[in-house]
This record gives structure tokens, C-alpha cells and sequence, in this order.
């Protein structure tokens, strides 16, 4: 029958165990004052001014734990000496098992044999002899260190760093090798009589990163080898240089954290033999930061030496750039918004002179409840302007009738009032009035419109909804909401040409707004009722579907003072009855969703608009596809159909690999537009990335390229944890 365990608690025969945890081993403390240790073990004797404890032995101290086969502490030599197997426990970050121990009488230095170290819970460093020193350093003598899982049937582990000697600093938690060579299974790859890696704790360190191999039929074939440099703790640069025959490039990222907010710097300098010039660049500046009374500054400043740098490299695919500096807050019932805004155009025929390069945007808004009349009242103001760097006053050859190097400001106010009620059955009614002022200056618009305007525009409104709810003998829930909206709104559009609302929109969100042009330069003017119908089942499954249809009619077309409509072609709003609006809305709770939505003409056998996007997303897979139609439309610089599909998604094909690709395909000109395919291998120890692209476009300064690329990743030397789903099975 098993003897009962003793247990040991405080007392000078158990200090020198509890320095042995707290400061010997794992400790950079001399000595360890967090809390009494406790022994636990099957006998506990002393003799001869001996401590002896035998048989399954246990100290525990200050969130550490040893065990143990047999514990000596000579009192009057002053020293320890273990008998294994020895495991000791650091919280859930190190581990260190060994066959015997032996500390000398200050208990700062100690001797392990036969001892193996897990950092991090996934790096192991295997030694024949490990030696502690000073209370900081740990030599590890004739040392193998890797991450990946060791079985017992003899096979070398795909990879490991073997060396003479390794020494790990645990204050600056920094790994040091000396004759370090790399190998894969039993095969050297290379040799480094020095090298120093941060150990698994370390979230940030400066040094090399994981390079990739890149290949490209425009670039040609180079290795990129990130540096990154720890700046301190709140700031850090990353360089990359990139190397081939074609080019000569350093990419560069710097990241700041402040006490209020972030900043984030990337962009790249090329020497290349590519482009007409010879150096070439972008920067992308990127920031948030919070200022007092609840203000939050955001700015994002992009530029690139020219058109075609950043595709080429696969920086971007940005063809038009953005730069922003903005200031605002949102608060539950005030919004305030100032923002300065550039933008570059990089597209092919678009000249940046004559687009409106330069904006400026200020919005208040304030709602309130009046209790006098109950409902909220919506308060607006607002500004914006744009300016063109051409100071053409005359039209060039494009699709409006103005001048090219027109600018204008626009001023508006308005307030909205709107109270609901709820009647017999459920019916919902919601009453609405308003009134805008929007004014108008312009220059350099020539003498095709005026150079300053002003409106005044009332509206109101009466919107019924009636939500109707049944459960089926399936225990789904159906839920059909009609409604309908009559609605008049005054005055007339200025005569003042469309700069703001070229792309009109017409989907579920403003099927009931009052204008559904995209600022105030242009409004819907006249009487309209908008008739809809939304229909949801929500399954028992906890799958949800949803359709949705609506139309608008007017009692007269919306013109400009020219007589032009205001509305696109193919916006579904140009005539007096819009287009037909569906769309259909689908979840499954295993992972598959599904969104379409088109704009139907009258008879509803031709589409104006369409877009489908289904996913199907899982454990294993996660797959997209995207449809989209649109007609020609040369009033939205479209002048020919355009109709594509894309398509991305990866599947993990077994435990290790995982497979993923994308397509871009042309329906319209029958052509493909991008596609790629990528392999993945991962396990405990190791990221393998392989992955090809090819992009088929070309025009009169991009060429058709084809690039590959390989990355290897040792898992380990990281602050990442390790994934279990991904660790190899050890053969019985």
C-alpha cells in the first residue's frame, strides 16, 4: 500500500528549494519573496544535518512547480543536488526537464545533465550538459534546438539548429549560438559560427524576418530579406530589400504607437530598367489620433512616382489615389465632419487637370425631440468645394457640356421633422416635412451656366409600413412588411452643372428617401410615390432569406433646366416609372450565403444593373464568387458593357495543406483579367507558402507579367502560439 505524503511548509529547511525555483532556475531574482513554498513527497527525513526528501517529489512556489524523484539539501555545505527525472514549470511559458541537478552553496549557479528546455510551449533546446550562471545566462553544451514534435521512432525532425554552444540571456530573452548549423532532417544547408535569435517570448526584436524567394517575368527573379529594427517599445522600421537583374528596390514600413493614437508609414524606392524613369516610389502615410472633448484626428496621405509603379510591383491595384486629412465626432444625437481631400486619377485617358482634384467637406447635424410636437428634428449644415487645377473656361472633348476647368463651393442648411405612429393591426405611419436652402458659386464654369445660384426646396412626406408576422407548422417565422411612400418636393435644380452627383444609386437603402441623387447639387423635384415589399423567413435552423422589391413613380420625368435628364440611363431612374428593384438575401448556418440584386426594366425580361456575390465559408473551405453586369452607359464614362466574373477561395486539402486561388475573368471581351493559385504546407515547426499569379491586362505602359513566389517560415522563434490542429502524429 502507497505510504501517505508528507507535505512541508515555510521553515529554513525549505528555503534554499524555494530560491532553487525562484531564482536558482527559472528566477532572475536572487531571491524569491513571493510566497511560502510547500513540499510535497512520499518520505521527508532528515539526517545527519541533511533534508531528504524521496519518492515523487513536489515543491511548489510563487506559481512555480518542480518535480522530482529525490531532493538533497546539505545544510551545512549549503547545497542541493536532484535526482530525475526533474521537470520544473514556469507558469505556462517554460519548462525545463533534465536527469539531475546540482546547484553550489549560494545557490545562484547550477549544473543540469541530460536537460531539454520548451520555451513558449513549442521551442525545445535539447543538451547534454546545461550550465546556469550568474542567475541570467543559461549555457546549453552540444545543443539541438528546434520546434517541431520528436518521436520516439528514431526519425530526425524536419528541421534543427544544432550548435556547440548556446546561450540564453533570460533578462534580455535573447538565444546566442556559436557554431550553429541549420539542417533539414539529417542534411546540413548551411553553417553561421554566429547567430542570435530572440527566444519564443519575445514579441518584438530586432533582427532578420522570414525571407521569400520572388520571381517575375517583368521583375525577374530576387530574394527579399526583411530587417526589422526595434525603435523601442512603441515604434519599429522594417526595411526589405529587393534585388534582380531589373531592379533595385528597398521597401520600407514604420509603425508608432502613441499615447492617443497611431501612425503607420509604408512605401518602396525603385532603381529599376522598366519604366520611362529609371527611380520610382509610393508612400502610402497613414494615422488616427484621439483629441480632446471627443474629437478623433484621421489622416491618409498616398502618392506614387507613376501610373503604373505600384501594380507592377503588386503594391496596389489602386487606380485612383485618395489622400484625406480629416477631424470629427460622432456623439449619440451630433455629428461634426471637416475634411480636405486630394485625389490622383492613374487610369488611362483621365487627365487630373480637368477632374476635381481638390475638396473640401464641413458637416454639422443635430437631432432633437421637440416635446411641443414630439418626433425628431434633424438639424444639417453643410459646405463643400472643389477645384480643378485647369483654369479652362471652355469644354474639351469629353461627355458634359461644361468647361473643363470649372470650380465650385456649395452651401446648404435644412432641417427635417418626422414623428411615427402605430395604429389598428400594426399599421405604422411616419409623416415627414422639411426644408432645405442650398447655394451655389462657381468659377471658371464659362458661359455655358450661371455663376451662382441659390434654392430653396420644401418636402413632406407620408410612409406607411405594415409588418405582419406568422410562424409556420415548420416552427419558421415569416415576416412580410408592404409599404408605400407619397411624396412631394419643391422648386427646381439650378441651372449649374452636375459635379457631385454623377453616379446615381438605386437599391434598398433609399428606396423611401426623399432624393436619391448623392449630394445637393441635384434633387428629385415633384410628386412620387415608392412602392415596396420585404419578405423574411427565419428558419428554426438558424438559417435567414430575405426578398425584396421595389419601385418608384413619379408624376413627371426629373430634367435639368436644359431639358437633359438628371438621372443616368442606367440609374433604373431616369424615366417616369423607375425600374423594378429585387434582391434576394440568403444564409444557411452551414456557411453558404448568397446576395443578388438587379434593377429590372418594366416588362422585366432585360436588366440594367445586376450583381450576384456567393460564399460558402467552414472549417475547411472558404469560397467567393462574384458576378457583375452593367450596360453601357456614356453618361457615366461606360462606353461599353461591362460584364465579369471573380472568383477566390481556399480549401484546406488535409491537416497540412491548404490549397487557395482567384480568377478574374472579362465575360464581356472574353478574356481573363487576373488569376493565381497558392499551396500551403504547415505544421507545428513550419510555414511553406508556394504561390503564382498572372495578370493578362496590358495597354500602352502596362505589360502582361507573371510572378512566383516562395516562402519558408520556422515556427518557434516567435511570441505566436502554437497551433495543436497542425501538429504532426507520431507512428506507434
Amino acid at each position: 500500500m502507497r505510504p501517505a505524503r508528507r507535505i512541508f511548509r515555510h521553515g529554513a529547511w525549505l528555503a534554499a528549494l524555494a530560491v532553487l525555483l525562484g531564482a536558482a532556475l527559472l528566477s532572475t531574482s536572487a531571491a524569491a519573496q513571493d510566497g511560502p513554498a510547500v513540499l510535497v513527497a512520499d518520505s521527508i527525513r532528515t539526517e545527519g544535518g541533511r533534508l531528504i526528501a524521496a519518492g515523487n517529489v513536489e515543491v511548489m512556489h510563487g506559481g512555480r512547480r518542480m518535480t522530482a524523484e529525490r531532493v538533497v539539501y546539505d545544510r551545512a555545505a549549503d547545497s542541493l543536488r536532484i535526482e530525475g527525472p526533474i521537470t520544473l514549470h514556469e507558469g505556462e511559458e517554460t519548462v525545463v526537464l533534465a536527469d539531475a541537478a546540482a546547484l553550489d552553496a549560494d545557490l545562484r549557479n547550477g549544473i543540469l545533465r541530460g536537460a531539454r528546455i520548451v520555451l513558449g510551449r513549442q521551442l525545445q533546446l535539447a543538451a547534454a550538459r546545461m550550465e546556469r550562471r550568474g542567475g541570467r545566462y543559461v549555457q546549453l553544451d552540444k545543443t539541438a534546438v528546434t520546434s517541431c514534435r520528436i518521436c520516439e521512432d528514431g526519425d530526425a525532425p524536419l528541421w534543427q539548429i544544432r550548435a556547440d554552444r548556446v546561450i540564453h540571456d533570460r533578462e534580455a530573452r535573447q538565444l546566442y549560438f556559436e557554431g550553429a548549423r541549420f539542417m533539414v532532417r539529417d542534411t546540413p544547408v548551411f553553417y553561421l559560427p554566429r547567430l542570435r535569435l530572440p527566444d519564443p517570448t519575445v514579441k518584438r526584436a530586432t533582427g532578420f524576418l522570414i525571407p521569400s524567394l520572388y520571381t517575375s517575368s517583368l521583375l525577374g527573379t530576387g530574394v527579399k530579406v526583411p530587417y526589422f529594427i526595434r525603435m523601442g517599445d512603441h515604434r519599429d522600421l522594417t526595411l526589405t530589400p529587393f534585388v534582380t537583374g531589373k531592379t533595385r528596390t528597398m521597401e520600407f514600413r514604420y509603425r508608432q504607437a502613441f499615447r492617443n493614437g497611431d501612425l503607420s508609414w509604408r512605401g518602396a524606392v525603385s532603381d529599376d530598367d522598366i519604366g520611362s524613369d529609371s527611380r520610382r516610389g509610393y508612400s502610402f502615410l497613414q494615422g488616427d489620433f484621439a483629441l480632446d472633448r471627443g474629437y478623433q484626428l484621421s489622416f491618409d496621405i498616398e502618392a506614387t512616382s507613376d501610373d503604373v509603379y505600384m501594380l507592377e510591383y503588386g503594391y496596389s491595384e489602386k487606380d485612383r489615389l485618395d489622400s484625406r486629412i480629416a477631424v470629427d465626432r460622432a456623439e449619440r444625437d451630433e455629428y461634426v465632419l471637416g475634411a480636405l481631400t486630394h485625389y490622383e486619377s492613374l487610369r488611362a485617358g483621365e487627365s487630373n487637370a480637368t477632374l476635381p482634384t481638390r475638396a473640401v467637406d464641413a458637416t454639422y447635424e443635430r437631432r432633437m425631440f421637440p416635446a411641443a410636437t414630439g418626433g425628431e428634428l434633424r438639424l444639417t449644415l453643410g459646405a463643400h468645394a472643389h477645384e480643378r487645377t485647369s483654369s479652362i473656361a471652355t469644354d474639351g472633348p469629353d461627355v458634359d457640356l461644361f468647361a473643363d476647368g470649372r470650380d465650385m463651393t456649395r452651401l446648404s442648411a435644412g432641417f427635417d421633422w418626422r414623428r411615427t405612429w402605430t395604429g389598428p393591426a400594426g399599421l405604422r405611419a411616419t409623416t415627414q416635412a422639411g426644408l432645405a436652402a442650398d447655394g451655389f458659386f462657381l468659377s471658371d464654369a464659362g458661359a455655358t451656366s450661371l455663376s451662382r445660384a441659390s434654392e430653396v426646396t420644401p418636402e413632406t412626406a407620408l410612409t406607411l409600413r405594415w409588418p405582419l408576422s406568422k410562424t409556420g407548422p415548420d416552427g419558421a417565422r415569416h415576416l412580410l412588411e408592404p409599404l408605400a411612400q407619397v411624396a412631394w418636393v419643391g422648386g427646381a435644380n439650378p441651372d449649374i452643372p452636375n459635379d457631385e452627383s454623377t453616379r446615381p444609386e438605386f437599391d434598398e437603402g433609399n428606396l423611401l428617401s426623399m432624393s436619391r441623387f448623392a449630394a445637393p447639387d441635384r434633387r428629385e423635384r415633384g410628386a412620387a410615390a415608392a412602392l415596396g415589399t420585404r419578405w423574411t423567413r427565419f428558419g428554426t435552423d438558424g438559417g435567414q432569406t430575405t426578398l425584396a422589391l421595389g419601385k418608384v413613380v413619379r408624376d413627371e420625368r426629373q430634367l435639368d433646366a436644359n431639358g437633359t435628364p438628371d438621372f443616368t440611363r442606367t440609374s433604373g431612374l431616369q424615366g417616369r416609372h423607375s425600374d423594378t428593384l429585387a434582391a434576394v438575401h440568403v444564409e444557411r448556418p452551414n456557411g453558404l450565403s448568397l446576395t443578388t440584386r438587379g434593377l429590372f426594366e418594366n416588362s422585366l425580361d432585360a436588366a440594367t444593373k445586376a450583381e450576384t456575390r456567393a460564399a460558402w465559408t467552414n472549417a475547411r473551405a472558404d469560397f467567393g464568387a462574384t458576378y457583375i453586369w452593367l450596360r453601357a452607359d456614356p453618361a457615366e464614362n461606360r462606353p461599353r458593357t461591362i460584364s465579369e466574373w471573380s472568383l477566390d477561395g481556399s480549401y484546406r486539402l488535409s491537416r497540412h495543406w491548404t490549397g487557395s486561388a482567384h480568377w478574374r475573368y472579362d465575360v464581356a471581351r472574353d478574356e481573363a483579367v487576373t488569376a493565381g493559385l497558392g499551396l500551403t504546407y504547415t505544421n507545428e515547426c513550419v510555414d511553406i507558402t508556394l504561390s503564382a499569379s498572372r495578370r493578362f491586362t496590358s495597354s500602352g505602359v502596362l505589360e502582361p507579367s507573371t510572378g512566383v513566389s516562395l516562402t519558408v517560415g520556422l515556427r518557434g522563434f516567435s511570441a505566436r502560439k502554437k497551433d495543436g490542429d497542425y501538429v504532426r502524429t507520431c507512428r506507434n
